[in-house]
Order: structure tokens, then sequence, then C-alpha cells
């Protein structure tokens, strides 16, 4: 069934709009450029393991920081176990629970069966690796007392929809964000070549890796691996967007919006939320005629063009149109030429901001803020000083004292500077 808005006719009810929180200050980023909520792992059970992730007292922190600003947080509790993970998952679970997390992220069947015997209050959110691709699975697990389902990555917005029609619990898809090769994340490729088990955490990425070919009795010979003579990273995906899609994904009644990126960095988090919150906000203002086709719907150009500025290795919306195919993938490189990078985060606003520095920065280069709505203000650094007023050079990790010309009036706590990377 699809939710609609109350009050506003036929509009349909917007999602809520997830995003990753690898650390504590992702997490306050992440609020600040308008996340309705958070997932984030504890030291253990989860399937980032390189990603920072929280103790329990910075999880305790987490979670009263979200809920004080309206956010909610969902912890990750999605590695697929094995006999020794079972020991101490009761304790880890209830100690989630006491801490106030909002639900549970979970793939495997017996950590599943564990939390809702431990902790039935806490909701269940199903992983995408538990590879949701059909009503049928969808069914068996809501049966199962899973309140939310992240589909597989491999669906059409078609499948969606025709779960959709299917199922009454809720649905979460992936909207952005890094792609695995396998079928929903589900990899052994790390494992066989580093040691490092992907689906415990630990994944060492070689779908990013550039590759050749040697010949057996040819030990020394290396020959190039070439697909139309693009080039060798031939597990390299391009990294998932489906921004263009949104009024069609809320039309269809998705319930959640998620976005990857608990390794990535607070410039990627919150250039990537605040756009996503942008677009779901002008949707929600659109008339309700504007959504007898949403089909027709179009977000204004400024929009890509803002996510283009954040991203990582192109972009690609994967399956939910058609099949992809060799156009979805990068080959000349791990990552794709970044336009823009972060110069700081704010700590005080003002007309004379307190900054922590995240690149070097000369007086007389032209700085941009990241708005929490979807525009940029471009201002110019005209000088920096110490916290004790003396003149210095910015450099990463300082906390500097920066005027601009115009003063930036707009500017908020935690919100990010960036600029226009300088091409050598």
């Amino acid at each position: 069934m699809i939710k609609i808005e109350s009050g506003n006719g036929r509009i349909p009810a917007m999602p809520e709009l997830l995003a990753p929180a690898g650390t504590y200050e992702k997490l306050v980023t992440a609020v600040t450029y308008g996340a309705d909520a958070v997932y984030l792992g504890g030291k253990r059970y989860s399937l980032r393991e390189k990603a920072g992730n929280f103790t329990e007292e910075a999880m305790r922190d987490g979670v009263k920081y979200a809920h004080a600003h309206g956010a909610k947080v969902y912890v990750t509790v999605n590695i697929i176990a094995h006999n020794r993970d079972l020991a101490g998952l009761e304790e880890y679970l209830q100690s989630i629970s006491e801490i106030g997390a909002d639900g549970l992220i979970i793939s495997d069947p017996g950590i599943l069966a564990c939390a809702r015997r431990t902790v039935p209050e806490l909701p269940i959110h199903l992983s995408t690796q538990a590879n949701v691709t059909n009503h049928g699975a969808a069914a068996f697990w809501l049966g199962q007392g899973v309140r939310r389902l992240n589909l597989a990555r491999e669906l059409s917005l078609a499948e969606m929809k025709e779960i959709r029609a299917q199922v009454a619990g809720e649905l979460e898809i992936f909207v952005h964000g890094a792609l695995c090769i396998s079928y929903s994340g589900r990899c052994m490729l790390s494992n066989y070549m580093t040691g490092r088990d992907a689906n415990q955490g630990h994944c060492a990425h070689p779908c990013r890796f550039s590759y050749r070919l040697v010949e057996e009795k040819r030990p020394d010979e290396f020959f190039p691996v070439e697909e139309d003579e693009r080039g060798t990273y031939i597990f390299n995906s391009k990294d998932l967007c489906l921004l263009e899609m949104l009024p069609q994904l809320v039309a269809a009644g998705v319930d959640s919006l998620k976005i990857e990126g608990r390794m990535k960095s607070i410039f990627y988090v919150g250039g990537v939320v605040r756009v996503y919150r942008a677009a779901l906000d002008f949707l929600r203002g659109l008339p309700a005629e504007a959504w007898e086709n949403p089909e027709a719907i179009r977000l204004p150009e400024c929009f890509m063009a803002e996510i283009l500025r954040t991203g990582t290795r192109g972009t690609t919306e994967n399956f939910i149109r058609e099949r992809p195919g060799s156009s979805e993938m990068i080959y000349t490189s791990s990552r794709a030429e970044q336009s823009f990078e972060p110069v700081a985060v704010i700590l005080e606003p003002g007309n004379d901001l307190l900054v922590e520095m995240r690149n070097q920065l000369t007086v007389g280069e032209e700085v941009e803020y990241m708005s929490r709505g979807i525009e940029v203000v471009s201002v110019t650094v005209t000088g920096m000083r110490d916290e004790e007023g003396a003149v210095v050079k910015a450099n990463p990790g300082n906390r500097i004292r920066l005027t601009t010309e115009p003063p930036l009036a707009a500017g908020e706590t935690n919100g990010i500077l960036r600029r226009r990377k300088i091409t050598k």
C-alpha cells in the first residue's frame, strides 16, 4: 500500500533518508545535513570492520546526539556468523537495546533468532546480504518477525513495485554508493586473495585492484587484461546513483532510501546526504497533480551537478531500469578524478569562523560553503589566525579563525567548506 502525506491530497509520503555513520563525526555530519536516520556498527558483528565503528560509550553518545536532533539510529549486526561469533551475542544485543538504538540490521538467521528471543523490543531490519529478490522471500522474512527489508541491489523498479504490491512490511533500498561486483555483496574474492573474509567485515576490496594475466609456463611474462581496450579494472563498478529515479521510487512506496559509505569521508557523507535531502524536500513541495505521472517529474539540473562533486567512481543506475553492461564499469583506474575537495569543518559559526582544517589553505583562495539545502555559498578567504590571534598558515588538523569576504553569515556548526580541486 502506498502511503499518502497527511492533508496533502494524493502526494505520496516521503521515505526516510538513511545515512552511513562510520564514526561519531560522520554521524554528526549526516544528521547536520538532513538524515532522518543513520546506521552504524559496533566493534563486533559489523560488515565494515575498518570503518572506525563505535565503542559502547561512543554508541551511547551517538544515539543521544541523533535522538536530540530528531534522527534514529540502527545498529548493524550483519556478519554471516560462525559458531564462534555466537559467544557473547546475547549480551551485545542487550547492550544495544539498553543504549536506546532504534533497530538492528541483520542478515544471518541465527543472529535474527537470537535477537527475537533476547531483545524482542528492537525492530529488525533485514540486510541486503539476505538477498531478497522476490515477494515470496519478502513474505518469508516478514513472517520471521522482520519489520523492514533491504531489497537486493539487483532488482529493477518493476520488481520492487511487485514486491511492494504483495507485502505490507517496510521496504528499503540502496540509492547511492559503492557497488559490490558480487551478488548483494556476498563475496569470497577477498577471502581467497588476502585471507580477509568480507562476510565477517574484513573486505580488502580486491574488486578495485588492477589485474594482469600470466601464463603458467611463462611466470615472468604479464599480459594486460583488457575489455574492448579500455583497461584492466575488470571488476570495478561505478557507484550507484538513483537520484534521478527518486520520483518513481517515492511513488512506488519505498519506505527508506539508504546511502552506502561508512568508510567514506565526512565530505562524501555530508555532500550526498544534503543533495538527497534537498531532492526529497523538492518532491514534497510539488503539487498533487504532478504525482499523477511520476515518470515525468524531473529534478532541477543542479541536483545532479552537486552529486557529481562528491562521487568517487562515476555513476550508474545499476539494475533499476535494465540490466547493466560494460558501460557501468570504470576501467581506467580504481577511482574517478574528483573536481572538488574538502577544506574545513565549521566548529563555531559567525563572522570570525572557527574551523578545523582538512586541507592546506592560503589567504586569497575561494572556498564554497555546502549549505544544508542545495545552495552553495562562495566566499574568498581574507585572513587566517590561530585561536590566540596570531597570523598562521592553515594545515590539516589545525583549528583556525577564518575571515571571509563576504562574511559567511549562512555558516552553521558542523557545516563543510570545500574548494575546486587544483589539477596538477
